[in-house]
C-alpha cells in the first residue's frame, strides 16, 4: 500500500530506461515511488547485467537492468521515466534504439517523465517541439532550438509529459508522475 492509501498505480507498467552514468537518485527515487504506489517497473538498458550509478560527484551503486531495449516495446508498457545524469542521456541519444523508444511513448500520449538532462534523449528525438518543458538548465538552448518552450520550474506538465530539473525536484516530479499515470 502507498503514502496515498491505495494502490493508485495498480496494474500499471513503468520503463525506466538508462545506462551507465545515471543520476543515482533520479532514478533510484522515482522508482521507489511508482513501486509503492503499485506500479510494475522495469529498468530497460541497451545491455544486460547491471547499470551504474552516478552518486552527485563520483561513481554510485549498480541497478540490475530488467530487459535490454532489443527485448521490449512502448505497448508494453503505461509510461516511460528518463532519468538525468550527464553521461546517461547523452549516451542514449546516440542510440537510435533508445531514440525511437522514447519518441514513440511521446507519439503514442503515454505518460513520459523527464528529469534533469532526462530531456536530451526527447530533443534528440525531435518530439518537444512546441511543448513546455523544463531541463538541468544548461539544456536549455537545445530544447530551444529543437522547439521547445524552456521553463525555470520544479516540475513542468504539459499533456503527458512531465519534466523537472534536478535532484531536489524529485518529490514534485514523483508527485506529477503518480498523479498522471494513475489518472490513464
Amino acid at each position: 500500500m502507498s503514502i496515498f492509501g491505495t494502490d493508485p498505480l495498480k496494474g500499471k507498467r513503468v520503463a525506466f530506461l538508462a545506462t551507465d552514468g545515471f543520476e543515482q537518485s533520479e532514478l533510484e527515487k522515482p522508482l521507489k515511488a511508482l513501486k509503492d504506489a503499485g506500479a510494475d517497473v522495469e529498468v530497460v538498458s541497451l545491455k544486460s547485467g547491471s547499470i551504474k550509478g552516478w552518486d552527485e560527484k563520483d561513481w554510485g551503486d549498480k541497478v540490475k537492468v530488467d530487459k535490454t531495449l532489443d527485448e521490449v516495446k512502448p505497448a508494453d508498457y503505461d509510461a516511460l521515466v528518463l532519468p538525468g545524469g550527464q553521461m546517461n542521456p547523452d549516451v542514449l541519444r546516440t542510440e537510435p534504439k533508445a531514440v525511437a523508444f522514447a519518441a514513440d511513448f511521446v507519439r503514442a500520449g503515454k505518460v513520459v517523465g523527464a528529469i534533469c538532462h532526462g530531456p536530451w534523449t526527447l530533443v534528440e528525438a525531435d518530439v518537444v517541439r512546441g511543448k513546455k518543458l523544463t531541463s538541468w538548465p544548461s539544456l536549455k538552448t537545445d530544447i530551444r532550438n529543437a522547439g521547445g518552450q524552456w521553463e525555470d520550474a520544479t516540475v513542468v506538465v504539459d499533456g503527458n509529459l512531465i519534466t523537472s530539473r534536478n535532484p531536489d525536484d524529485i518529490p514534485a516530479f514523483n508527485e506529477k508522475l503518480i498523479e498522471k499515470i494513475g489518472a490513464r
